[in-house]
């Protein structure tokens, strides 16, 4: 049996023609429905120029199972996860590699009720299956059904319910899809927009899919790629800005300002959206910055739900919760009303709708949560030993913390200030985020001082 190395800490990604290839997309395709007792599974695919051939590679994997095919053609992540809701399907698969580099692609897989993977009863279980293909006499072949464009309809449908249409005003939008898969799903959102009548002016930038990313990999997040929507705000004088990673369920916000907006004060903003529609909902988190979330969600009623880090674990818990949203703020956004899953479109509809009723703009909305509670953002050191080096830091301020969290990493709390370490699950690295009350000079302090106590150097 040949151990696959492609399967990852939360989903399938690998090196093309090194770990990850189209026999073993096959293989994927095969033990996941062989493994979920599949009738139907719905596969989609980016726009990295192997994702076709995978995607068809995985889809007669699941039709030597004895599964339906439901083709959605390039679609984003999301598409599939409603695609899997609304045809009732069991099982989808989005053959993706998001942002990594372009040598690299992937594979993001759910079960019935777009729900995820069980690590264990699930994940685990297909890689030991595509591993040792070890497959079911199956009697007939599956059938393959080509419903892209019955696909694209609903999710459009369904993203559009988010947003009262009569309450936008005139709005210009600039929209950086990266030369990913983000451009026709987009246009299809923005068709309906415009015969529905709302007044929004958008300006697209790397706009078509490209397989070769002329204008680099979409990861938004990186501070070298952020002038590409940044500069487009300033010089269009636009009212805001989004960016899409590859396969767009992430989304990344530019004020009109140019300034991007992290991505923990994005999670306040939209718990805060939610809990004027819904008093006392629940809005769940995850715990590397959480402060400035709280405090809004306990100013408007509503209840705020700590969750491990990760999109099947926040999933887990807004299920168990019944929570109307949850977000992390590596621009993870899930929505109870989206088959509890994240979603990179839904995100700028609500701000587009908050802008519009509030007559307040994205950087007024958020200037006083950046004062109010400062936060470093995620930073990255490269370690020897990463829990040698956490527990270094540990040692140094266990005993003045007035609470310590497990939740995930560790996280100490202080009067007026707070921090997060997490090892990485799959590189040399610690990941470390440190928030205040008020006092934004004295996080440079602290990051220098946990920084020492870690060594290493900054990735």
């Amino acid at each position: 049996m040949t151990d696959l190395t492609c399967f990852k800490a939360y989903d399938i990604r690998g090196e093309i023609d090194v770990n990850i290839d189209e026999g073993i997309a096959y293989r994927i395709g095969r033990a996941a429905a062989q493994h979920l007792c599949a009738k139907s599974v719905v596969i989609g695919c980016d726009a990295r120029a192997t994702s076709p051939a995978f995607a068809a590679a995985a889809s007669k994997g699941a039709r030597d199972a004895g599964a339906d095919v439901v083709h959605i053609g390039m679609a984003g992540t999301e598409e599939m996860y409603w695609a899997v809701t609304e045809f009732g399907a069991c099982a989808g698969i989005e053959v993706t590699a998001s942002h990594n580099p372009i040598h690299y692609n992937g594979m993001k897989i759910v079960k019935s009720q777009s729900q995820p993977l069980e690590d264990v009863g699930d994940f685990q279980a297909i890689k030991a299956l595509a591993s040792s293909q070890a497959w079911s006499d199956v009697t007939d072949v599956g059938r393959e059904l080509e419903r892209s464009e019955a696909a694209r309809q609903a999710y459009v449908e369904r993203v559009l319910r988010f947003v009262n249409l009569p309450a936008l005003r005139p709005l210009k939008i600039v929209v950086n899809s990266g030369n990913g898969a983000a451009g026709p799903s987009f246009d299809a959102i923005a068709e309906r927009l415009g015969g529905g009548g709302a007044p929004l002016e958008f300006v697209r930038v790397h706009h078509t899919p490209d397989a070769t990313f002329p204008n680099g990999i979409p990861n938004p997040l990186l501070p070298e790629n952020h002038a590409a929507t940044a500069d487009v705000v300033l010089s269009e004088g636009a009212d805001f800005g989004v960016a899409f990673d590859g396969d767009f369920d992430r989304c990344f916000f530019f004020d009109e300002a140019g300034q991007f907006v992290p991505g923990e004060y994005v999670v306040g903003l939209l718990g805060s959206i939610f809990l004027e529609k819904e008093v006392g909902a629940k809005i769940v988190h995850d715990p590397r910055v959480i402060w400035n979330t709280q405090d809004i969600v306990a100013g408007k009623g509503g209840v705020a739900v700590q969750s491990k880090t990760g999109h099947a674990f926040i999933k887990q818990t807004m299920r168990a919760r019944e929570a109307v949203y949850g977000g992390e703020m590596s621009a993870h956004h899930y929505f109870r009303d989206f088959a509890y899953c994240d979603s990179g479109m839904i995100p700028w509809l609500l701000v587009a709708e908050l802008v519009s009723r509030s007559g307040r703009s994205l950087g007024d909305w958020v200037k006083d949560r950046y004062a109010a509670y400062p936060s470093s953002g995620e930073i990255n050191f490269t370690v020897e030993d990463a829990p040698q080096a956490l527990e270094a830091v540990l040692s140094a301020y266990r005993a003045d913390a007035l609470s310590l969290d497990e939740t995930d990493g560790v996280s100490l709390a202080f009067a007026d200030w707070r921090f997060n370490l997490r090892c990485s699950n799959t590189e040399p690295l610690v990941r470390l985020n440190v928030e205040g009350k008020g006092n934004a000079d004295a996080l440079g302090a602290h990051v220098s001082a946990i920084a020492d106590l870690l060594g290493g150097t900054r990735a």
